[in-house]
C-alpha cells in the first residue's frame, strides 16, 4: 500500500511539473472515444469488519487483507473465456474537450483476508454449535478457516465514473506522451466468498456500498491511435451491506483505503470522420 501511494504521489508531481512547463497544445483529442483493457496490482489498509446476524453480533479489529494475483499464463490472460479471471481494468470513455475526458470503467480487484492471523474481537456469538460461542471484549482470536473465511475474489468490483484532465508532455511526429489525472466515484458490486462459523456461504453479486478515488497516469500514444498507459490509483471504499450467508439477517460491513498500480493498453478513435473539402477547378 505504501509503494502504491508513493507511485501515485510521484506521478501527480510529474504530471503537474510537465503540465506547467512542457505542455504542447492538445489539438486532436476532442470528439474521440477510447477503450482500454489491462491489469492491476492492489493493496488495502487494515479494516474493522462488523458481522451481524440472528445469533451473533461481533467486530473483528484491524484485519489484514491482500490481493490475489493469477499466475501469468497466455491461456488465462488472453483467452476470451478466461480473461476476466485475473485482476483487470476495463474502461470506455469520451473526450468532450481536448484536455478532458469522461469515462465509465470496471476495476476488478480481489480482496482476501489473510488466513490464520491473530485479531481482536468484540461482541458476542451464541447458539452457533461451535467452540466460538461466547462474549468478547477486545479479546484475541485466531482467524482460522473453521471460524471465518472472508474474500471478495470474484471480485471486489468497483464500477465507477471518472473525469480526467489530459496534458501533452512530449509530442513527436508519431508519438505523444500525455499526463492525465482525475477523480472517480462509483459503486461496489462484490461477489463475496464468506464462510462464517458453520453457516452456508452466499456468493451472489450484491450492491454493497460505494467508493471514491483519485488517479494519475502517463499515457504513451502512437500514431494518434494506439496507447499504453501506466496508472496509480487510490481511494476509499465503504461497504455497509455485504452478503455473508443465505439468511437475510446476516450481513457484514467494513471500510478501508485501497491502492492500485495498473498497466493498460487501448485505442482512441473518432466516431465521425472529418469531411474533405475541395475546390472544383473545372468550373467555369
Amino acid at each position: 500500500m505504501r509503494k502504491t501511494s508513493t507511485l501515485l504521489l510521484f506521478t501527480v508531481i510529474l504530471s503537474s511539473y510537465f503540465g506547467q512547463t512542457h505542455n504542447p497544445k492538445n489539438d486532436n483529442l476532442k470528439g474521440k472515444f477510447f477503450i482500454y483493457w489491462g491489469w492491476n496490482r492492489s493493496a488495502y489498509t487494515t479494516s474493522d469488519i462488523h458481522f451481524t446476524g440472528k445469533e451473533y453480533d461481533f467486530t473483528l479489529h484491524d484485519v489484514v487483507a491482500t490481493d490475489r494475483q493469477s499466475p501469468f499464463k497466455l491461456s488465462t490472460y488472453f483467452h476470451p473465456t478466461s480473461i476476466t479471471i485475473p485482476q483487470y481494468n476495463l474502461r470506455l470513455g469520451y473526450f468532450f474537450h481536448n484536455n478532458y475526458q469522461i469515462s465509465f470503467g470496471a476495476d476488478h480487484m480481489k480482496y482476501v483476508m489473510r488466513a490464520n492471523q491473530m485479531a481482536k474481537i468484540s461482541g458476542h456469538i451464541a447458539n452457533s454449535s461451535t467452540p466460538f460461542d461466547g462474549t468478547y471484549d477486545n479479546d484475541d482470536i485466531l482467524l482460522s478457516p473453521n471460524f471465518l473465511k472472508f474474500e471478495h475474489t470474484d471480485g471486489l468490483n468497483y464500477e465507477n465514473i471518472e473525469v480526467r484532465r489530459f496534458d501533452a508532455l512530449i509530442r513527436k511526429r508519431r508519438f505523444t506522451l500525455y499526463a492525465n489525472e482525475g477523480l472517480g466515484l462509483g459503486i461496489l458490486l462484490p461477489r463475496t466468498n464468506a464462510t462464517l462459523l458453520n453457516y452456508p456461504r452466499n456468493d451472489q453479486f450484491h450492491l454493497a456500498g460505494y467508493g471514491i478515488s483519485a488517479v494519475a497516469s502517463l499515457n504513451f500514444t502512437f500514431f494518434d491511435f494506439l496507447f499504453i498507459q501506466t496508472e496509480c490509483k487510490g481511494g476509499f471504499i465503504h461497504m455497509p451491506d455485504i452478503l455473508t450467508t443465505p439468511f437475510k439477517e446476516d450481513r457484514a460491513s467494513q471500510h478501508f483505503f485501497f491502492g492500485q498500480y495498473n498497466v493498460v493498453f487501448g485505442a482512441n478513435f473518432p466516431i465521425k470522420r472529418k469531411k474533405n473539402t475541395f475546390t472544383d477547378t473545372n468550373t467555369k
